[in-house]
């Protein structure tokens, strides 16, 4: 059997003598593995880099075997990064989350939607990044996609929508400024721009990582005994340091 798709590659592991077990994140098919035969040649090194979008074919005589890849570079997003430690250490920790939270073999077709805008967001070269923002919307679908999704519509307490600037780490709920002002040391931020208050500033990205960061471990990588990717905790430790942020406005 065999299928053609496009994807971007998460990341790969060498197998046997020049080929490659590479993982891709696909349109149609999810996250899937395939082995790539002669990955370590010259002509062939950079289609396993992570964030490369392909075009895939998979071809295996079972559907249940790891089966084969033939893979078209479409379009390489590392080449354009490397002069950005910031951008890159991204890249790599959105293709890590991807590869390490998703199930195997099921569609997850708005994350793969999500995942191109946020690579075509971070090759963009302005005036003020908005990719960090768009970084933390993919996560928090990553948590809906799988089933742990948080529910940002109105207030836990109040049943109302305005003012809402915090969530219940308990229910993932979001609550109202001043339902949850005397209990705030327990409730965990909720930044702005999710719930449509203005744009991702530098504050606002911490704070959605943070949120997202919770619940991902909480509900995703706790049961399985892990902690979040190594290369998301890097991200993490980036954004939140001094000056990392610099071209992310308040108000952006």
């Amino acid at each position: 059997m065999d299928w053609s798709d496009e994807g971007f590659v998460l990341g790969s592991r060498p197998h046997g003598e020049g080929a490659a077990v590479v993982q891709l994140l696909t349109a149609e098919h999810g996250r899937h593995a395939g082995l790539l035969h002669g990955a370590t040649s010259r002509s062939k090194r950079g289609l396993t880099e992570p964030g490369t979008r392909v075009q895939a074919t998979w071809r295996a005589r079972l559907a249940e075997h790891l089966g084969t890849y033939g893979l078209e570079v479409e379009r390489s997003y590392a080449a354009g990064l490397m002069d950005d430690p910031l951008r890159l250490a991204g890249l790599s920790a959105v293709c890590s989350m991807a590869e390490l939270a998703l199930p195997e073999r099921e569609p997850h077709r708005a994350l793969f939607e999500g995942l191109s805008a946020l690579l075509d967001a971070m090759a963009v070269d302005d005036e003020a990044d908005v990719w960090p923002g768009i970084y933390v919307r993919w996560e928090l679908g990553l948590l809906t996609e799988l089933g742990f999704g948080l529910d940002l519509n109105s207030c836990a307490a109040t049943g109302r929508n305005d003012m809402l600037a915090y969530v219940s780490p308990r229910s993932g709920r979001a609550v109202s400024l001043s339902a949850g002002e005397a209990y705030r040391d327990k409730l965990l931020t909720l930044p702005g721009f999710l719930v449509g208050q203005g744009r991702a500033d530098s504050q606002g990205v911490r704070d959605g990582l943070r949120l997202t960061g919770y619940f991902l471990q909480q509900h995703v990588f706790g049961p399985l005994d892990r902690p979040l990717p190594a290369a998301r905790e890097r991200l993490g430790a980036q954004l939140g340091e001094g000056g990392s942020l610099g071209r992310i406005h308040d108000g952006q």
